[in-house]
């Protein structure tokens, strides 16, 4: 079994303490007596002990502390906030020596004494090298982390259903399916070949926008094992000094940043699903450059479309639409209590409205931490996207303190035309009402006339309860009820083509008159 029992031993004993950690949490006994109350600085203390447990179990744990800080139906906020401080900063040498890849699949088209070493990744190793009269950049897979990857995530696959047993009830649901979710993301990240393909998608998808760069893939020295592609130097996006150095406006990258990642996603629906700042960069001549596109997904049709109506229904505030939107994108489940979720959503609306400054990490904790009672979880896709918009509007409002997520979001939809602009918003919501009025108004003339004949013949009678004593009642009261009526009736007959609105008017002023005429009487 590869070391499975063994490694599976390893990793029960050293997270062990945390899980009584956690149990003492809910039983300070374990199994009986109150529960404590745990401070958030002693949770935070908690997870940066867990975040050092897994860079010392290497590799495959460091990409899961990372998945895991997008996952807050698994764990809660204080610990994704902790996770994703984790790092791919690992050692040349760790998971088996990348040159050695090199040297078996690429020694006869490279010259490898020209070989330099750049960055070092949890999965990966980045080189540059010398090639025909160009450096070129390769991104070399570690040569064992694969079957390291397999027998972690067996490992993984084999704790779930034990900590099933001790979660909430309201986190079981994701547990069930993270191990899937890992295996999903992680193997995915693995296949440089798939990467190459999702460069060159993104980068045709950028051909007509001069202010983006994707480097250019190297397809004839690509494989599965090693990723070649073109070296694009930039300073890194939050150094402040070298930004200053080019006359780049951090207000302008965070903005371009934003408005980039919402086209992948929305238009495109091909993303890079990893903005840290070690991933962006920006040219001399003021362009944004984008690096490692291993943790990236296509999205189907349909999918982009929930998508857009996620961020529609959101910047609207539709209720009714988000509740829909989540039970498409498999958030919750289509039996869900809709009344209750509903409720839920309402409360969170008005949660962020009482906010001086709404962000889409404020959103997402908000929305979850309330669905927290109902069955739910973060598909991967859905969860890359999430990953999306907290890390990437960190790296904005690390540029622009003022930056105003929801703004850019609304100018972004509009732009594009997936909502329309206040005015014709106003506009399309009446010809909607119009629309589904019409064949109510259409089949209003023939029903009028059908009451009309009644009244005619003296078979339409109205009975009313009176209030008081009958003799003190007023009898004009029922023509004053048929003149408001028509008038109202003759108000909406007004956008039929036939001039039917005159008829109604003029028994309007018929009754108006009898009422007046019957006031004076009395």
């Amino acid at each position: 079994m590869n070391g499975f029992y063994s490694r599976y031993l390893q990793v029960a004993l050293r997270f062990l303490p945390f899980a009584i950690a956690f149990l003492r949490d809910r039983r300070r006994f374990l199994f009986v007596g109150p529960p404590r109350q745990v401070t958030e600085d002693a949770h935070r203390r908690r997870a940066e002990r867990m975040t050092e447990t897994m860079l010392e179990l290497g590799p495959a744990f460091v990409k899961v502390g990372q998945v895991l800080s997008t996952r807050p139906d698994v764990v809660p906020p204080t610990y994704t906030d902790v996770f994703a401080t984790l790092q791919d900063e690992v050692p040349e040498d760790s998971g088996g020596d990348p040159r050695t890849v090199l040297e078996e699949v690429l020694s006869d088209e490279l010259d490898l004494s020209t070989l330099e070493p750049i960055a070092g990744g949890s999965l990966a190793f980045v080189y540059t090298v010398e090639h025909g009269n160009e450096r070129i950049a390769l991104k070399v897979r570690r040569p064992n982390i694969v079957r390291e990857i397999k027998r972690d995530l067996r490992v993984i696959r084999a704790l779930v259903p034990i900590l099933v047993v001790f979660a909430d009830e309201r986190q079981r649901y994701s547990l069930e399916n993270v191990a899937d979710d890992f295996e999903e993301i992680i193997l995915d990240e693995l296949d440089f070949e798939r990467e190459a393909q999702m460069m060159l998608e993104i980068r045709e998808n950028f051909d007509d926008d001069d202010r983006i760069v994707v480097p250019a893939v190297h397809e004839d020295l690509t494989s599965e094992r090693v990723l070649a592609m073109e070296y694009v130097t930039g300073a890194k996006v939050t150094d402040e000094d070298a930004l200053e150095a080019r006359g780049v406006d951090q207000s302008n990258i965070a903005r371009l940043i934003a408005r980039t990642y919402l086209k992948m996603g929305l238009v495109d629906g091909v993303f890079h699903a990893d903005p840290h700042p070690g991933n962006l960069a920006v040219t001399a001549d003021g362009r944004l450059v984008i690096y490692d596109f291993g943790m990236s997904e296509r999205l189907d049709p349909n999918e982009q479309a929930d998508i857009v109506s996620l961020y529609r229904s959101l910047v609207h505030r539709d209720v009714d639409s988000l509740l829909n939107t989540l039970i498409a994108l498999d958030v919750l489940e289509p039996s869900v209590d809709r009344v209750a979720v509903r409720q839920v959503l309402e409360l969170v609306i008005e949660n962020l409205e009482g906010r001086s400054v709404i962000t889409w990490r404020l959103i997402i904790t908000e929305l979850l931490s309330m669905l927290h009672d109902f069955p739910f979880r973060i598909p991967p896709d859905v969860m890359l996207l999430v990953r999306v918009g907290t890390v990437g509007e960190g790296v904005c409002r690390t540029l622009d303190p003022e930056f105003d997520f929801i703004a850019v979001t609304r100018e972004f939809l509009v732009d594009y035309g997936f909502i329309e602009g206040e005015l014709e918003t106003l506009f399309e919501e009446l010809r909607d009402d119009l629309r589904a009025s019409a064949p109510v108004v259409a089949r209003m003339p023939a029903r009028f006339d059908h009451v009309f004949g009644q009244l005619e013949r003296g078979e339409l009678v109205v009975r009313t309860r009176p209030v008081e004593s009958t003799k003190t009642s007023d009898g004009a009261t029922g023509y004053a009820v048929l003149a408001g009526s028509l008038f109202v009736a003759a108000s909406i007959l007004a956008f039929h083509e036939r001039p039917y609105e005159i008829a109604g008017l003029a028994l309007a002023i018929v009754f108006l008159v009898a009422y007046v005429w019957r006031r004076r009487a009395g």
